[in-house]
């Protein structure tokens, strides 16, 4: 038995505890539930609106749309050449998120050499564009899982403002150490800590990283680009759990926000999502 591995069963251990004290047994599968909630149908986006910020509700550019198919399947197709999401119409908590994505080829305008970069918002919550105090940002005040090369799983604390002008964002614990920069990273064997904006990176963030296009660290579970990667997010209370190809990569309790709207991102890059299923814990 290699030190490698002895470290391995010992932090999963750690995982599994830091778990059980969030509510959590196991992950349970969204295939486990006894109704799934089909956000994509496989045909249209009727289940959800388009927000961007050059163009609010309209989409003359088709930054979002359905494929009939790719790899065999339909999908939907985010362009990126636009910043803003594509918005389900209902709010949401107490969930498990299902959501299989692969990178396309395009990338545009300042982030045409850089990783490809989008994310996955929940209790997305205010009114659309609430980033930008003239309500024209790309997203609402919002908990995201960071979809972004190298550093799928990150959480990120979205601010937002209100109709009075006052800018907020939530609060999270996180069980999180400190890698040699300064950064937050989660970590299961770490004190909670109080979060009020920023980033918190997944475990195996590679240190290193550099935000150039095509990046890959060298502990990352995310598909290699072009291959799909499930992502799944459990939202139960006002804890969230985020899993990379079934790995939990992190998770925080005590959440402000609870629930709200979902949102996927379009943030320079090309991305195809082929299933996007909710499964309510209720």
């Amino acid at each position: 038995m290699t030190q490698r591995t002895t470290c391995g069963k010992a932090r999963a251990m750690v995982l599994l505890m830091a778990l059980s004290i969030c509510g959590y047994s196991a992950p349970q599968t969204a295939e486990s539930g006894k109704e799934v909630i089909q956000l994509f149908n496989g045909k249209d986006l009727s289940g959800f609106y388009t927000w961007l910020m050059k163009t609010g509700y309209g989409d003359p550019d088709r930054v979002f749309s359905v494929v009939d198919q790719i790899d065999g399947a339909p999908a939907i197709r985010v362009s990126g050449r636009h910043w803003g999401g594509l918005v389900t119409r209902e709010e949401f908590s107490d969930y498990h998120l299902v959501v299989e994505l692969r990178w396309g080829l395009v990338t545009w305008g300042e982030r045409k050499d850089r990783a490809k970069d989008s994310g996955i918002l929940v209790h997305c919550q205010g009114p659309d564009g609430n980033t930008s105090k003239d309500f024209n940002g790309p997203w609402m005040q919002s908990i995201e899982c960071q979809i972004i090369q190298g550093g799928v799983g990150d959480i990120i604390l979205v601010e937002g403002y209100d109709a009075a002008g006052n800018r907020s964002g939530p609060r999270l614990t996180v069980q999180a150490g400190r890698d040699r920069d300064g950064e937050a990273v989660y970590d299961p064997a770490a004190a909670p800590g109080g979060f009020l904006r920023g980033r918190i990176n997944w475990f195996g963030r590679d240190p290193d990283w550099r935000d150039a296009l095509g990046y890959r660290g060298g502990r990352d579970v995310e598909g290699p680009d072009g291959q799909w990667t499930r992502v799944e997010i459990i939202c139960k209370g006002g804890s969230i759990t985020n899993i990379v190809n079934g790995t939990v990569v992190n998770a925080g309790t005590r959440a402000s926000l609870t629930r709200g709207k979902i949102t996927l991102q379009s943030e320079g890059a090309e991305i195809y999502f082929r299933r996007v299923e909710l499964r309510l814990f209720r």
